[in-house]
């Protein structure tokens, strides 16, 4: 297992996300520049700082991420992304987006979560799709994202609101509506 939190190219400004690399194909694949991006994208277009907050990405293969999605949802499959939520921030009324947390402080930034993310589900859904591997992560990363955020997807009427937050915020990123 390698960690890594490397600044992003494209700022000074350190890390939000903590990367931790279980499969190597995501390093080559330059997950970590791609993630902060998503997330600092994210961040914005919800009007959030992107100082003060932090979480943690497991990139991994399918074997890991079954074994993860068996012991916390009691399938046992290999799915493309999975969330752990720090709190609970969604909104009692179906629809209506959740309480977005508040920035920590730089010397104690406020961890929203952890994602897993699996490299040959996401592979395979990007062939399957026909369409770049880096769109697809970076739509599966926010994704994610908005789940540590509050954002579901178990209601009609939330998954319009997720699903619209999410292509509006790949839209800021010049990437085509997922859906």
């Amino acid at each position: 297992m390698v960690v890594t939190t490397e600044t992003s190219p494209d700022n000074l400004l350190e890390p939000l996300v903590d990367c931790v690399i279980e499969d190597p194909r995501w390093a080559a694949f330059g997950l970590e520049p791609l993630a902060d991006a998503a997330i600092r994208q994210t961040l914005a277009h919800l009007g959030l700082p992107a100082e003060g907050f932090t979480l943690c990405l497991m990139a991994c293969d399918d074997a890991r991420i079954a074994e993860l999605n068996a012991d916390f949802r009691g399938k046992p499959k290999a799915t493309n992304v999975l969330s752990w939520p720090s709190d609970e921030r969604a909104s009692d009324e179906p629809g209506l987006a959740p309480d977005l947390p508040e920035p920590g402080e730089a010397d104690d930034p406020e961890h929203l979560g952890d994602i897993a993310i699996a490299y040959d589900t996401c592979a395979r859904e990007a062939a399957e799709a026909d369409k770049p591997m880096a769109d697809h992560v970076t739509h599966l990363v926010v994704h994610g994202f908005l789940h540590l955020l509050g954002y579901d997807h178990i209601d009609d009427a939330d998954a319009d609101l997720m699903e619209g937050t999410e292509t509006a915020i790949l839209a800021r990123m010049g990437l085509s509506d997922p859906y």
